[in-house]
């Protein structure tokens, strides 16, 4: 019989063999220990991937962001309260005016006239008013073999009609003062002249928007946020307002939120009937709800126009935090997570049911009469008192 191999090899055969063994081994689970480290790695690159799908997903569905902002303002329509041809106009297109700033002069001549002739029917009637006044009191003190009851009342009931039609006189002499002073047209805010296309010789007529002024005092920013973020968002909380094109954020706050949009599906038919749209049961569009924005402080070098685009993120008035950095966004992660499991939780009290809050009230400076001259102060000395002698009037 033949004997083992192994029994004719030398130890340093042997040796050999067993480091070629152990070697091979060694290999084996270098690649073993190579191809699990991919595959954690692989594992964790998944993980981290779908850890930042989530997070982003969460912050696009349910942070209060938007970049559906716009900045808006009022504008004053101004219209003439008189009518006249335009003889003067004082502004340019864009030129930044006070409150009270005269914009335009309508040709005065037709109410200047008008107030000399209301002034002299006054004159007229306040003279008749004096001398229907003497003579009623002389008739109440004549005895009666000198005057009747019917004559010292007709007497008194001429002085009463004579009193009616001079004050009639007297507010139609006020009337003509306060369109006088209307042919200087006005702004009624501050702020700037915009879309300009009228020309001196134009007609101004009463009651029709012919000048258009900005009111640079009413800025504020509308923000469009899809319903599925109004839980995150409360009166009060501070926003960042980034126009495009400026890098600088607008600063303000959360004044109101609009309490109705339309519902198209509420729009009658060509029979009046009820139009609900098709509903698609994979698809459900979230609604946008105006958000209002109250402008606190404005970047120098910024200007507001009206229109502009604007991207808005709220964030919680309370939230002010200290901690590091990592522990934060630590913190954030965690968060989104939680609300991509159980959803965003509303924050309560934020938007209260019932506004009990009121505006604060507009005025705007109005033309009031002045105090009226008495007959007296009209025609001084035009009837002398009852005892006195006509003789003796100077």
């Amino acid at each position: 019989m033949n004997a083992p191999v192994s029994i004719y090899l030398t130890e340093a055969e042997r040796a050999a063999i067993a480091e070629r063994g152990a070697s091979g081994t060694r290999k084996r689970v270098a690649r073993w220990m190579a191809a699990a480290g991919r595959g954690m790695a692989t594992l964790g690159a998944i993980l981290l991937a779908l850890l930042m799908a989530l997070v982003t997903w969460d912050y696009y569905v349910t942070a209060p962001w938007t970049r559906d902002g716009r900045v808006r303002v009022q504008v004053a329509s101004v219209a003439p309260q008189v009518s006249g041809q335009i003889t003067e106009l004082r502004v340019g297109d864009n030129q930044y005016v006070h409150q009270g700033d005269v914009l335009y002069v309508i040709d005065p001549f037709d109410f200047e006239v008008a107030l000399r002739e209301d002034k002299a029917q006054a004159q007229q009637r306040a003279a008749d008013l004096q001398v229907k006044e003497v003579q009623s009191e002389r008739r109440q003190r004549l005895s009666s073999l000198a005057t009747t009851p019917e004559e010292q009342q007709t007497s008194a009931g001429a002085a009463v009609q004579a009193k009616a039609v001079f004050e009639a006189a007297q507010q139609q002499v006020a009337q003509a003062e306060i369109n006088l002073r209307r042919t200087q047209v006005r702004s009624p805010v501050n702020g700037y002249v915009t879309n300009l296309m009228m020309r001196v010789g134009d007609f101004a007529h009463e009651g029709v928007t012919n000048i258009s002024v900005i009111d640079t005092d009413s800025y504020w920013i509308d923000g469009y946020f899809e319903e599925t973020k109004l839980a995150r968002i409360c009166i009060g909380d501070r926003v960042e307002a980034k126009l495009m094109g400026y890098a600088q954020p607008i600063l303000g706050h959360v004044a109101t939120v609009t309490r109705g949009i339309g519902v198209s599906d509420a729009a009658s038919g060509t029979q009046g009937l009820p139009n609900p749209n098709p509903v698609y049961t994979w698809v459900r569009l979230a609604q946008r709800v105006p958000v209002r924005i109250a402008i606190d402080s404005v970047p120098p070098g910024i200007p507001l126009v009206s229109g502009m685009s604007t991207t808005l993120t709220i964030e919680d008035a309370g939230a002010a935090d200290d901690r590091p950095w990592l522990d934060r966004a630590v913190a954030e992660i965690e968060t989104r997570l939680f609300d991509v499991l159980d959803g965003p939780p509303a924050r309560p009290g934020c938007i209260p049911a019932t506004t009990t809050e009121r505006a604060t009230p507009a005025t705007l400076p109005v033309d009031e009469q002045k105090s009226a001259p008495t007959p007296e102060q009209i025609n001084p000395g035009l009837a002398p008192g009852m005892s006195a002698s006509p003789r003796n009037r100077s």
